[in-house]
């Protein structure tokens, strides 16, 4: 288990679909238009996604991958099917993947660092 909560790394990591490599690619835009920490992407269930990046306001402060979900929820998403975080960190924050499972609990996460290169593989 890769956190206390519901996801877990998946074996090795292996070459994604062109439909997963479309959000690895738009969190990795998102990020790089702002200059932000992170960025992310979601898939819902009709094939709409919604990319976002960090927010670091003195008065407001959201993650990437819990902004896009929102993104997703705002627009009338009523689940998901993948997620994408691109970033440095070693793991994806745990309110992060819980944001992903509360509106998509069988959507694998892929985190990828600011290279592009995946780095893992969540699954529920």
């Amino acid at each position: 288990m890769i956190t206390g909560r519901r996801f877990s790394r998946l074996g090795p990591v292996q070459g994604l679909d062109d439909e997963d490599q479309k959000i690895v690619t738009l969190a990795r835009a998102a990020r790089a238009r702002v200059g932000a920490a992170e960025g992310a992407a979601v898939r819902d269930e009709t094939g709409r996604t919604y990319a976002a990046a960090t927010v670091a306001l003195p008065s407001l402060r959201l993650s990437a991958l819990r902004l896009a979900v929102a993104m997703a929820v705002s627009s009338g998403a009523t689940s998901l099917e993948a997620a994408a975080l691109v970033s440095d960190v070693d793991a994806p924050d745990e309110a992060d993947l819980a944001a992903v499972a509360d509106l998509g609990p069988h959507a694998t996460v892929f985190h990828a660092g600011t290279d592009g290169g995946l780095r893992a593989r969540l699954v529920p």
